[in-house]
């Protein structure tokens, strides 16, 4: 399958453009970056394969861009079937936007040390939702899907990777971690031409 590599070009192009103009307003890289992604995951045509490959053992967390001055990040998020993330936040803004099966997330909250479930949403192809901490940013998410892989395309306002966030386990407390990627090298968009 040929990729088209421009559609994550373009969507590359509009969120440096909206880093530099939103001057680290939250709700309008929110709302405006929404819309952006919204357009990107309306088309599962642009993701190389070896970004989208499911690992048996867990779910991989692909970078596919990081800003040079670490602003955003764009990753791809596979999940095999049964795969599911920890209780989690992520300390800054971020967008989930589904590209291929679906996911469920699950919000928390904290109470007396411990994490509390919330509401449980589910995200289909072309769909986006928000996290940050102003607008709910602790939850658990796993493939919704038992029969196939499923996969989510990130924004993050920073390099997700590289910082420290928090697991929240079940019987209380806090662990801090820092997510590193799967990948070791980051494809290289620019040099092709679909």
């Amino acid at each position: 399958m040929t990729t088209n590599t421009k559609r994550l070009r373009t969507f590359l192009s509009q969120m440096s453009r909206l880093v530099e103009e939103a001057d680290g307003n939250e709700h309008v890289l929110l709302e405006r970056g929404k819309t952006y992604l919204e357009a990107l995951v309306a088309h599962d045509d642009w993701l190389p394969e070896e970004w989208a490959a499911a690992n048996p053992d867990r779910y991989q967390q692909h970078l596919l861009y990081c800003d040079p001055q670490d602003r955003f990040c764009v990753v791809s998020f596979v999940w095999g079937p049964g795969q599911q993330t920890p209780i989690h936040n992520h300390t800054t803004w971020g967008l989930v936007g589904m590209l291929r099966g679906a996911e469920i997330s699950e919000a928390y909250e904290m109470q007396d040390g411990k994490p509390v479930a919330g509401e449980t949403e589910r995200l289909d192809p072309g769909q986006v939702v928000m996290v940050s901490p102003d607008v709910g940013d602790i939850h658990k998410v796993w493939n919704a899907c038992d029969d196939r892989v499923s996969i989510s395309i990130h924004v993050y306002g920073g390099d997700i990777g590289a910082i420290e966030r928090n697991v929240f386990p079940p019987e209380g407390g806090m662990k801090s971690f820092i997510s590193g990627y799967s990948n070791s090298v980051m494809p290289n968009i620019w040099g092709t031409q679909a």
